[in-house]
């Protein structure tokens, strides 16, 4: 857990989150399972109860045990789950997977969210967008922007390490979660994103999450599979019993070459280059 360096009330900023909160009146939360925007909803439900929702986007690149991951988090933060359905990959400009891949992913969660909150009488849509996410290539941040989202973690001057300080102080289980992102951040920027593409990255991921690598990420590069975990998990991955289950778990994954990345897990590493 990265540790933060500047002078920072964690506490204070939480009481002036909430009361900013419950100035809004009513707040609809962005909410992905992560534990950014999990501590938003609670916050926003602790400052507002029934006034307060969080509405969970299923899309084609949201992992099954993401969904799950979220409902669970969702139930134990007390907030109100609302889930929706919609299609990243009905949007052409998407599917073309262009490095501001997000932007347009995050139109069509505008697009989903904001006449919902419009025909519910929210007066915020609120996301998990924190001080540390700014100064990364972040295209979605402008999608949400233009349609007007509340930052209210960056606004409060919230860092990633302030989060998971005050996710843990509330006692949330899940403050020390990894970050994580959509299955077609996996996939190299140019590939045509398909249904069939992220299904072989979450098979892959999955069976190497179930041989006990709490982090990992399976970079799709057509039918190459690059496999990043942190640095001090790559001799246990390479090791050769592991390496063979892991080898034949992602090719019936349906990936013809796999390879380990010797730099390790870099958070955007698809960003190299782009």
């Amino acid at each position: 857990m990265e540790a933060t360096t500047r002078p920072f009330d964690i506490r204070e900023a939480h009481d002036r989150m909430a009361a900013a909160m419950r100035a809004r009146g009513r707040v609809l939360v962005a909410f992905s399972g992560g534990v950014d925007s999990g501590l938003v909803a609670r916050v926003a439900h602790d400052a507002l109860g029934d006034n307060a929702v969080a509405v969970l986007a299923d899309a084609e690149s949201l992992a099954r045990w993401e969904l799950a991951e979220a409902v669970s988090e969702a139930a134990e933060i007390g907030i109100r789950l609302e889930t929706i359905r919609v299609s990243e990959l009905a949007n052409d400009r998407y599917v073309a997977n262009p490095t501001n891949r997000c932007y347009f992913c995050r139109q069509e969660l505008g697009a989903a969210l904001k006449p919902l909150a419009a025909e519910r009488g929210f007066h915020a849509i609120a996301d998990g967008v924190n001080v540390s996410d700014l100064g990364d290539h972040r295209p979605g941040i402008q999608a949400m922007n233009e349609a007007g989202f509340w930052h209210p973690l960056v606004e409060f001057g919230f860092a990633k390490a302030d989060v998971r300080a005050l996710a843990r102080e509330l006692h949330l289980s899940f403050f020390d979660k990894p970050s994580n992102a959509c299955l077609s951040s996996r996939i190299a920027y140019g590939e045509v994103i398909t249904v069939e593409k992220l299904q072989r990255v979450e098979a892959a991921e999955g069976a190497i999450r179930a041989l006990g690598f709490r982090v990992v990420r399976v970079r799709a590069h057509d039918r190459v599979a690059r496999i990043e975990v942190p640095r001090a998990d790559i001799p246990r991955i390479v090791a050769p019993e592991t390496a063979e289950k892991v080898a034949r778990a992602v090719r019936d994954a349906g990936f013809l070459y796999v390879t380990i990345d010797l730099l390790g897990y870099r958070s955007g590493s698809m960003n190299d280059g782009a």
